[in-house]
């Protein structure tokens, strides 16, 4: 038979301690307080504030969570409405244990359990709203951390798109003065060429002269 992770098993087996321990934590949340061994209050502690850490939440989940625990519907109604609410400004400690005179018949250790239902003092109040504070202050600064950072990045990107436009700029505007000396030259080319025809039309011209004017001679001969 197994053996338990902590201390010496409570009862003959695992399934009759998890039953005892079920029974002793309904009794608890219905009672307020019970009267038991001292080993049985520092087992029936952890599962006792687990549970009502499960009632804080208040989902379905954890109420399902807490019924495979607690049988009795109406101890679980009470602790999800009212011992919840009770623990709500608390962050842990829900139950304390008392030492009382040990059993008459056998000597064993006893221990009162019993739910801290006293209110939160002011000055944990305090504390946890300066916490609170300090959190949501923590939380602000990190989104303004993160949009400053956005708007960084944004900037510089800004700036690429405007280096890149730059640079399709001086792009445009050597394609368009380079198209420019290549029209230029191509003129100059025409003139020089219409230049050439020009000269080349008065030589056929003096020749044509020329030639007329021997004609004339050969006929008067």
């Amino acid at each position: 038979m197994p053996t338990p992770k902590k201390g010496p098993r409570l009862a003959s087996s695992p399934a009759h301690e998890r039953l005892m321990l079920a029974n002793m934590a309904t009794s608890l949340f219905e009672n307020g307080r019970i009267v038991t061994t001292l080993p049985k209050a520092k087992r029936l502690r952890p599962l006792a504030e687990r549970l009502i850490t499960f009632a804080k939440k208040g989902d379905l989940a954890s109420r399902r969570r807490v019924m495979r625990v607690i049988r009795n519907k109406s101890v679980v109604h009470k602790l999800f409405t009212e011992i919840a609410e009770q623990m709500q400004q608390r962050e842990g400690g829900y139950t304390r244990i008392i030492k009382i005179a040990p059993s008459k018949g056998n000597n064993a250790p006893r221990a009162i359990i019993e739910l801290v239902t006293e209110p939160v003092s002011a000055k944990q109040s305090v504390v946890k709203e300066a916490q609170t504070a300090a959190d949501v202050a923590a939380d602000k600064a990190e989104v303004k951390k993160t949009e400053a950072k956005e708007a960084e990045v944004a900037a510089d990107v800004a700036a690429d798109e405007a280096q890149v436009e730059e640079a399709k700029a001086k792009d445009n505007r050597g394609k368009d003065e380079v198209a420019a000396d290549v029209a230029a030259d191509e003129a100059e080319v025409k003139e020089t060429e219409a230049k050439e025809a020009t000269a080349e039309a008065k030589e056929a011209q003096v020749d044509q002269d020329v030639a007329d004017d021997e004609v004339q001679v050969e006929k008067a001969e």
